[in-house]
């Protein structure tokens, strides 16, 4: 039985592969799509994600809602069209959705209707979530699990030395997450900056045909990563794995620990994630623990996405 899937992302080009790959694989039923600020602003990215259903013939039988448009610390955010494009789909410009965007409310509707069953991956900032266990702390006990894409664990961050931009973007969300959220598991850079796209693998996709823009994405994606880091083989597609887990997550490797995060808005250390892993200090019993990757097996991940995308065994 397929996995059902509520899907929170600030859509950039990463989201928008991450979206593409729940449609192709049939052990995911994208059952809705919360877009948030992050990578562009929200209405950019409800306009992206509603030309992404209609170019895969899902409109209408996909919920999207409209999320978080600031984060919780009250700043205005920042976007990266640089990185992403003005609508996080490269340059790709789908033109701006004239719909229904407020429409936060229907988190609540399928959470209910898909009781235990609804898995959530957040693979953006996380001030949807946070003002979900805000508002609705028990109701977010009958979501089955969590896979959230943040932070960096003893690895450089890609927005200071040591904060990834997820958690950067709004600390305190993350903290509130971390804090009330249970059965999570989180893909940090220390996994996502490996998750790497190369132009041979994105070619053989364009030639086969099932994955419509995704060499467009991808290619624009490898750009900004060659010049930021010119010996990078392709680009790492970080939202991706937590879908992939949320699915099958044999291939990473796995450690239990309690997470905290850094919430001053000012300095170097804004944003970091913190895990505790002495082992001659015994935590209370009450310390929440998460699941955190910090490996995975790359073979597996090239297999599982070329199969995915292209329809052939690998």
């Amino acid at each position: 039985m397929a996995v059902k899937v509520l899907f929170f992302g600030d859509i950039g080009i990463d989201d928008a592969v991450a979206l593409i790959y729940s449609h192709l694989n049939e052990g995911v039923e994208l059952v809705g799509v919360v877009a948030d600020y992050g990578n562009v602003p929200r209405e950019a990215a409800v306009s992206s994600v509603h030309y992404l259903l209609e170019l895969f013939d899902l409109k209408g039988k996909i919920r999207v809602i409209g999320g978080a448009e600031t984060p919780m610390t009250g700043e205005q955010p920042t976007f990266y069209p640089e990185i992403h494009g003005k609508y996080g789909l490269g340059p790709i410009i789908p033109g701006v959705y004239e719909g229904v965007i407020e429409n936060f409310f229907e988190i609540v509707r399928l959470i209910e209707k898909y009781e235990n069953e609804l898995v959530i991956v957040n693979v953006g900032r996380l001030t949807s979530l946070a003002t979900m266990f805000i508002l609705y702390q028990s109701l977010m006990e009958k979501v089955k699990a969590y896979y959230i894409m943040g932070g960096a664990f003893w690895v450089p961050g890609n927005v200071t030395a040591v904060s990834e931009a997820n958690i950067y973007a709004d600390p305190i969300a993350a903290d509130i997450v971390f804090t009330y959220a249970t059965n999570v598991t989180i893909f940090p850079l220390n996994v996502t900056d490996h998750a790497i796209i190369t132009p041979a693998m994105s070619d053989y996709i364009a030639y086969k045909g099932k994955a419509k823009i995704l060499k467009t994405l991808v290619d624009y994606y490898y750009e900004f990563y060659k010049n930021r880091d010119p010996g990078i083989i392709g680009s790492p597609i970080h939202d991706l794995l937590p879908v992939m887990a949320a699915v099958d997550d044999t291939m990473f490797s796995f450690r239990m620990l309690p997470v905290k995060v850094v919430t001053e808005r000012e300095g170097a250390h804004r944003g970091q994630t913190i895990a505790d892993i002495r082992s001659y200090v015994t935590l209370p019993s009450s310390e929440k623990r998460h699941r955190i990757a910090f490996q995975f097996d790359y073979f597996s991940f090239y297999k599982n996405f070329m199969c995915t995308m292209t329809g052939e065994d690998f």
